[in-house]
């Protein structure tokens, strides 16, 4: 059972996939054995597998994102990754401004707008940004780059990826991409979108962990790129050990930087093997049917197309939903007045009907 392939927070309907995926079964074990004990046994000299698993994690996750690995490079985290990407852009004279929603991610845009202070404009743009016409007025001949959320944490709708990747390349603009709160939950393929690169983290329906983000860089883009961000592994060859000679990675591996972090890596790649293990197609099948289960019981209608896996419900009483949910023991969490609640594979039906009981008197609707 998908079940058994998880340790489940309790105490009732764990519904937080989309903010902290639920740990791997096999994760602690993964843990040791790639970390702990070459750490306790060889010191120094584990330096080898523990740099193999950063390459399992590059091969694991282009797998998922139909990537190829050399043009994968780890990163701390979504913003981490965007301001190491923004800083390796060329930049055009005339071409500088920023284009996000005004709906993404605050992180987003906090990691864009510290670039104005290199001379770029960012611009968040309002309106539904699932709508195509919305990022067609905005984008312009000025415009550097574009960050679209695949998916957007406060609503789950689903930006049109591909019509905003056509009309960024037709400016000259570079789009970017945040998979953050889809990978893991809808099929990914990078390669179809035709983007300048993909930036993401492992902890939500990766169930990964915190601290493993990553970038994806395209091969049309990333020999153009000059990161900001340089250290040792940055090199083309990190153990040239030679102050004069900076040669950049010819891949992503030049958006590196310094002495990298092992550990998170080792845990997100078990997160995305268990994944993959049991298909994102079935993930997002068993949360359509779970939610179709979620709303006979609470009586409500709830069309999910052109959103990702996580419900993002109003109500005129949002207290008072949280706290039905909180006496059912589901786990959930808000943003102001929106309710979120994301069922995957460890759930069952009855779980969905015990959490729609429980929204049943409060007129929910989506957000």
């Amino acid at each position: 059972m998908a079940r058994d392939l998880f340790e489940i927070p309790g105490p009732g309907p764990y519904l937080l996939a989309h903010s902290v995926g639920c740990l791997p079964a096999r994760a602690r074990a993964a843990l040791e054995s790639a970390v702990l004990a070459p750490w306790s046994s060889e010191g120094a000299d584990g330096w080898p597998g523990w740099l193999g698993a950063i390459d399992r994690f590059r091969d694991a996750l282009a797998d998922l994102i139909g990537a190829s690995a050399q043009y994968i490079c780890p990163q701390p985290g979504v913003s981490a990754a965007l301001s190491n990407l923004l800083s390796a852009l060329p930049h055009a004279p005339g071409r500088d401004r920023l284009i996000a929603s005004r709906h993404a991610f605050p992180s987003i845009g906090f990691a864009m707008s510290a670039f104005e202070r290199f001379g770029y404009r960012l611009e968040l743009i309002e309106g539904d940004p699932s709508d195509p016409a919305i990022w067609q007025a905005a984008i312009g001949a000025d415009t550097a780059a574009v960050v679209a959320m695949h998916v957007h944490s406060n609503s789950g709708l689903i930006s049109p990826i591909k019509e905003i990747s056509a009309m960024a390349r037709r400016t000259g603009a570079v789009t970017i991409v945040d998979i953050a709160q889809s990978a893991g939950i809808l099929p990914i393929d990078v390669t179809e979108w035709n983007v300048g690169a993909v930036i993401g983290s492992c902890v939500k329906w990766l169930c990964g962990g915190p601290g493993a983000g990553f970038l994806w860089v395209s091969p049309e883009l990333v020999e153009h790129c000059r990161p900001l961000h340089a250290g040792w592994f940055s090199h083309e060859n990190p153990f040239a050990y030679d102050i004069d000679d900076f040669r950049p990675a010819p891949d992503a591996r030049r958006f590196w930087g310094g002495t990298p972090s092992i550990a998170p890596y080792v845990l997100a790649t078990v997160g995305i093997e268990t994944v993959v293990a049991l298909g994102v197609a079935r993930i997002l099948a068993d949360n359509r049917r779970l939610v179709a289960h979620f709303a006979a019981a609470a009586g409500i209608d709830i069309d999910m197309s052109g959103r990702g896996g996580t419900l993002c419900l109003r109500t005129a009483r949002p207290d008072r939903l949280a706290a039905a949910l909180t006496s059912a023991g589901c786990r959930f969490d808000r943003r102001d007045d929106v309710t979120r609640l994301s069922f995957h594979s460890w759930n069952d039906e009855g779980e969905a009907g015990r959490v729609g009981r429980a929204v049943q008197e409060f007129a929910v609707a989506l957000a």
